[in-house]
């Protein structure tokens, strides 16, 4: 699939760091990828911090008024601030004025925007958020999702989840032969929850999606597995958890490096492969997680994301619309499964 030059609609007043670290990213994004931007937020904001660099032909300035706090209530805050940032973001998407939103703010809010703004693909009943962790096997990365757009799922979300993850790990990871799991607490198909055991029958059945069983905690980032399904809260904790894994070893290679001229004659050998030990653990390097299952390219970023992180989910969205993502998931009868799912849970429920 080409590559054509994209317009990607930044949510600039989104997340701890906004406007100054978002900025930052966008510019570097329209140097070095085939990107115009569209940064949305205070004219006046975006403005001061463009005028202090050399290299913003390429960045539309968008204004909007206000920005979802943390603390807000999603769907009442985009109805009461309709001219928020994110909603500003995501009307730049629906007429067609941009092909993709990237925003590290209220991650609810942007969901609740998207699913107002863009609406939901056909056949899916609820989106995923999908999060890339690397694994043991270098080279390989595994796709989470959900990773914390639904807190509780249902069977059928599942099974949606699933096809959603092959579709995306093939055409934009690549992976022309991945393996989706369930994750679990064993790998039986009797284990889990009464959701998890309709899920893995669910999976099973439907021919679309190359499922090969329950992944347990431990298989999550061992490679064996491509695609790991699970609910919203789950994912979300996996997720956390695995980025806190990366800082701490980070961390302690730093601790256990030599002092002294040692440390520094070391550092300077091992710097190339501390490097790439960085690139492998480092979520900023992965930039955050595309929302699947909605009627755009939306992806949410870390609220903590700075400039590295921003510009890598600049890059992801790109890869996303060059990958044409939307038109794949279309190409796959979501309606025609959706109704089969409907069908099946009221089998197993009788």
């Amino acid at each position: 699939m080409g590559s054509t030059r994209a317009k990607i609609a930044v949510d600039a007043m989104g997340g701890d760091y906004a406007p100054g670290e978002i900025i930052t990213g966008a510019i570097r994004a329209t140097e070095e990828l085939d990107v115009d931007v569209a940064l949305v937020g205070d004219p006046e904001q975006i403005q001061s911090h463009l005028d202090r660099s050399s290299s913003s032909s390429h960045i539309e300035v968008v204004p909007s008024e206000g920005v979802i706090s943390m603390d807000e209530e999603p769907m009442a805050a985009l109805k009461r601030k309709r001219k928020a940032s994110i909603n500003v973001a995501m009307d730049l998407v629906k007429s067609e004025q941009a092909e993709a939103v990237v925003s590290a703010g209220h991650s609810g809010a942007a969901m609740a925007a998207a699913l107002l703004r863009l609406g939901r693909l056909e056949g899916i009943d609820r989106p995923a958020i999908g999060a890339i962790l690397p694994t043991l096997i270098a080279g390989k990365s595994v796709l989470i999702l959900d990773a914390g757009a639904i807190v509780d799922s249902r069977a059928k979300y599942l099974e949606q989840f699933g096809l959603m993850g092959t579709v995306y790990t093939k055409y934009v990871l690549g992976n022309t032969d991945p393996k989706v799991g369930l994750l679990n607490i064993g790998e039986e198909p009797s284990k889990g929850n009464e959701v998890a055991i309709r899920a893995y029958q669910l999976l099973s059945d439907n021919s679309q999606i190359p499922f090969v069983g329950n992944a347990e905690g431990r298989d999550v980032l061992s490679g064996e597995f491509d695609v790991i399904v699970c609910d919203g809260f789950v994912g979300n904790v996996v997720l956390k958890f695995a980025e806190a894994i990366g800082e701490v070893l980070l961390n302690i290679l730093k601790e256990e490096l030599p002092q002294g001229l040692h440390g520094q004659i070391g550092s300077a050998i091992l710097k190339p492969n501390l490097k790439r030990i960085k690139q492998r653990v480092d979520h900023a390097e992965h930039g955050g997680g595309l929302l699947l299952g909605v009627g755009g390219i939306c992806v949410i970023s870390h609220g903590s994301s700075q400039a590295p992180s921003i510009y890598n989910a600049i890059r992801l969205s790109k890869e996303a619309v060059d990958q044409q993502v939307l038109t794949r998931l279309r190409s796959y009868n979501l309606g025609k499964m959706s109704m089969e799912v409907d069908s099946t849970v009221r089998d197993q429920s009788r």
